[in-house]
């Protein structure tokens, strides 16, 4: 590899040694960031979409909170079971059934409009969100070399969100798209029912370029499905440090972002283009956060970038909740998104450096419950909440738990110290 001339500008610098860790990503790796673009764009379009979906159908905020909290629910009842059940499969296998999975759902709720088939497709999605969870970190663990390992979970997670905000945009007028061929009004349970289902086939096709991967099955010798357990049973203070902050922060995501396109509906009154406009443009953000992130972590450290860019979201929080101009919150949207966000993809290399290579599949399984348990219980509480009190309790709540969790980090990991673990050869 060529070194980079140290008189270039720092912006060539950091382009040139970004395009040299791209090109250091193997076969396996790119396979997984085609289907992340396909996936991206597809999720995009459902997540701005299903809200409007279900409402449009007469049901209210509790429902929606009420299905978050399935999905996130199973998915967390499902981790350890599943994590059994990804070491039989292997990665490739897992990752295609988990997409699988997500298609049916998808299609299912698009044919089938009733409360029962929301409810039964939404804990099918969270097996889906579950086996995903649990296989990805390991499997881009084993594909990737100490050197361009940051770079990879932040690249995947950058294009993810930037694809997104693809999604996002052909969200806010796809549903006027299939109400102008059905002759119905955009808002119409038809024309979101329509493009629920075109989504759906997308999410199958996605699937495609899983089915190119190779992943060699663990032997039954290294399978154990008490691992979590005994795993935590050995490292109750490494696992709790390394899991709370992340379990406190879910906890306050669940109250209010599975419900921002309903606040903007409802706060601030806008249309579903200015909404799809506005996340689409909210995941750009989200996505070059995520793409910055790795340099900025090799410039700061890992955790400090973690601490400092979670902390000085919080202000944004704030004036987003809060502030009765619309262009107020569309920037502070913006910028808060960029700063959460950001570090999320370093925290998990964080921590998959810092537990032993045996036992990252458990480690994996344990934050992903972490992560669900948060999102399987808030989302019912600030449905009830919404239906009674408006968004104001909601986005307090968020904005002490994500106040907590950043002194958490700080106190456990940038005044403290944890020694990682030293590195091993990866998987070709």
């Amino acid at each position: 590899m060529n070194r980079q001339n140290p008189k270039a500008p720092r912006a060539f610098r950091v382009l040139g040694e970004y395009n040299s860790q791209v090109r250091a990503f193997k076969p396996n790796a790119r396979f997984y960031l085609l289907n992340v673009i396909l996936t991206g764009a597809v999720m995009g379009v459902f997540r701005l979409i299903f809200n409007f979906y279900v409402l449009s159908l007469g049901f209210n905020e509790a429902m929606l909170g009420n299905l978050i909290t399935t999905s996130s629910f199973v998915a967390l009842i499902a981790a350890l079971p599943l994590g059994y059940l990804a070491d039989i499969l292997g990665r490739k296998g897992s990752l295609v059934l988990s997409g699988a999975l997500l298609s049916i759902s998808i299609l299912t709720m698009a044919l089938w409009r009733s409360e029962t088939s929301f409810y039964s497709m939404n804990v099918l999605s969270g097996i889906a969100q579950s086996l995903a969870g649990v296989t990805m970190s390991p499997f881009l663990m084993e594909n990737s070399s100490e050197k361009e390992r940051t770079y990879l979970f932040s690249f995947g997670q950058g294009l993810q969100m930037t694809m997104a905000s693809v999604g996002n945009w052909l969200g806010g007028y796809l549903p006027t798209w299939m109400g102008n061929a059905k002759n119905v009004i955009a808002t119409s349970s038809t024309a979101y029912g329509d493009s629920i289902f075109i989504i759906g086939i997308g999410a199958a096709l996605a699937i495609i370029p899983l089915v190119f991967l190779t992943s060699p099955k663990l032997e039954h010798s290294q399978r154990a499905i008490f691992a979590p357990f005994h795993y935590a049973a050995k490292n109750p203070m490494l696992l709790t440090k390394l899991i709370l902050p992340m379990l406190l922060t879910s906890l306050g995501a669940g109250l209010v972002m599975p419900f921002m396109n309903v606040f903007f509906r409802q706060v601030h009154h806008q249309s579903d283009p200015v909404i799809g406009t506005l996340f689409a443009w909210g995941s750009l953000a989200m996505g070059i956060g995520l793409l910055v992130a790795p340099p900025l972590a090799e410039r700061t450290g890992k955790i400090q970038l973690v601490v400092i860019t979670q902390a000085l979201s919080i202000p944004f929080l704030i004036l987003l909740g809060f502030s009765p101009i619309f262009w107020i919150g569309a920037a502070t949207y913006y910028v808060r998104l960029a700063l959460m966000n950001m570090s999320s993809p370093v925290y998990q290399t964080f921590i998959m450096e810092h537990v032993e290579p045996s036992a990252r599949a458990t480690v994996a399984s344990l934050t992903s419950m972490a992560w669900n348990f948060g999102w399987a219980f808030s989302p019912t509480i600030s449905g009830w909440l919404q239906v009674r009190y408006g968004f104001g309790p909601p986005f307090i709540g968020t904005i002490i738990l994500y106040t907590i969790s950043v002194i958490m980090y700080w106190a456990f990991f940038w005044r403290g110290s944890i020694t990682a673990v030293p590195a091993t050869a990866s998987a070709d």
